[in-house]
């Protein structure tokens, strides 16, 4: 799941994941509510959840923080199944920082999302049924 207000990042991430299996069904919302919503939709043990949240800090409504605050409150099962990565524009070490202080965020990268960092996650965090 891509979660970000850019529309244009948002096609060129899709294009990113997809290089690495072009089978990869992705889900973009353009806010944090959108985005939890979703996840609320789905059961916790549904297939249609995500495996992986891309989640940028600034966009209007509802930012990265908030989503992280609510995102915090669902279904422990949910936070379980979902790998979340802050992909962002910001570089701040105080963002890093920040991100890290939620046990459910595995990663911090800076945009543009490409191949390589695509492939450097799932070596990370996925076994290789993903390649």
């Amino acid at each position: 799941m891509l979660v970000d207000d850019n529309e244009h990042d948002n096609f060129f991430h899709e294009r990113e994941i997809k290089k690495t299996n072009n089978e990869t069904i992705v889900v973009v919302k353009n806010s944090g509510l959108e985005a939890l919503e979703y996840l609320k939709s789905k059961k916790a043990d549904d297939n249609s959840q995500p495996d992986l949240i891309f989640l940028d800090i600034n966009m209007p409504g509802m930012n990265g923080w908030e989503f992280l605050q609510e995102f915090n409150k669902l279904d422990k099962k949910i936070q379980s199944r979902v790998v979340v990565v802050m992909l962002t524009t910001s570089d701040n070490p105080d963002d890093t920082f920040r991100a890290k202080t939620w046990n459910f965020v595995s990663d911090y990268i800076t945009k543009p999302l490409t191949e390589d960092k695509m492939r450097s996650i799932i070596k990370t965090f996925f076994n290789e049924q993903y390649y």
